[in-house]
């Protein structure tokens, strides 16, 4: 791999990177609450206004931005430099929600706040399968003054706001998302055991039962090491931002440590892939507010969504 370069700065808790065709990236920034454009000289503006706490962003068949939005549901804690996700606190919190964002206007609509009759509480990442659906995580929060967590799941939905169905539960914090490059099994990150997870996708949004062994299980890292997003290569690994032990793990589709990536911010969340070849990798450094960037052995895997955009 190359020098890893800063992109930008002082952002305020960047995350959900999106690379963009003509070079700009998306990122959401979630104490912001906004969603920012980063252009390659590290200049930046805003492309929307978002109440609550935007979290990960994907683009969509239409080429809207589709978000995550886990409501605010993390208070801002400063700690010397670094900026942290801090308790939960109801009077900041509006309830989970996606959305779907205009990104020429910057008009935010919600797409769905329930599932099935039950209210999102913290959707947190999304992917798009080749069919137009997107999975969703709902990581949760939890409630340290109630002494209450949340047992989550995956949601599969369609973009015009028409379906949305629970597909994994229970899931531990499920985080980060992503899908094979022939889309034949999903990946999730769990946050607080450390694991990559996995299913077969048998059908659009369809997902084959829990083995109950530890076929379920990618890969587990030892220690007190965390998981936030993902992002899947042309090789098929899983390329997953690590926490407290801050960089970006590769794991092979065997399961196998294939290689780890330093970044000096112990709260390294997101990884994308981007450029024409999509070789370069951009890394948020949440923590520290940075965009970051470094040239990646390999490709990253397309991602399905608009033709004009090559990654999220």
């Amino acid at each position: 791999m190359g020098e890893i370069d800063e992109v930008a700065s002082g952002l305020r808790f960047p995350e959900g990177p999106v690379a963009m065709p003509d070079g700009s990236v998306l990122v959401v920034e979630m104490f912001g609450p906004r969603i920012t454009r980063v252009q390659p000289d590290g200049s930046t503006e805003t492309v929307a206004e978002v109440a609550g706490g935007p979290n990960g962003l994907a683009i969509g068949p239409d080429g809207a931005g589709y978000l995550c939005n886990n409501g605010g549901c993390f208070s801002p804690l400063e700690l010397g430099d670094l900026l942290l996700p801090g308790p939960f606190d109801p009077e900041r919190y509006v309830g989970g929600r996606i959305q779907r964002v205009d990104l020429d206007s910057g008009e935010v609509t919600d797409l769905y706040t329930h599932c099935e009759g039950r209210p999102l509480r913290a959707p947190n990442d999304i992917v798009f399968d080749e069919h137009g659906g997107f999975y969703v995580t709902d990581h949760g929060y939890t409630d340290l003054g109630a002494r209450l967590a949340q047992v989550t799941g995956i949601y599969y939905a369609q973009p015009d706001g028409s379906s949305i169905r629970e597909v994994v539960f229970p899931a531990e914090s499920p985080n980060g998302i992503g899908l094979a490059p022939d889309g034949t099994t999903l990946y999730w990150a769990e946050t607080h055991n450390g694991r990559l997870m996995r299913r077969a996708v048998t059908g659009p949004g369809e997902v084959a039962p829990t083995t109950m062994s530890r076929a379920d299980c990618l890969h587990g890292l030892p220690d007190m090491q965390l998981l936030d997003s993902l992002a899947v290569d042309s090789a098929g690994n899983v390329c997953v931002a690590t926490l407290l032990n801050g960089g970006i793990t590769v794991v092979s589709p065997d399961g196998d440590l294939v290689e780890f990536l330093a970044v000096d911010d112990p709260l390294t969340t997101n990884i994308c892939f981007g450029d024409d070849d999509l070789t370069t990798a951009f890394i948020t450094a949440s923590s520290s507010g940075r965009l970051l960037r470094v040239t990646w052995p390999r490709p990253g895997a397309p991602l399905h969504g608009t033709p004009l955009a090559t990654t999220s």
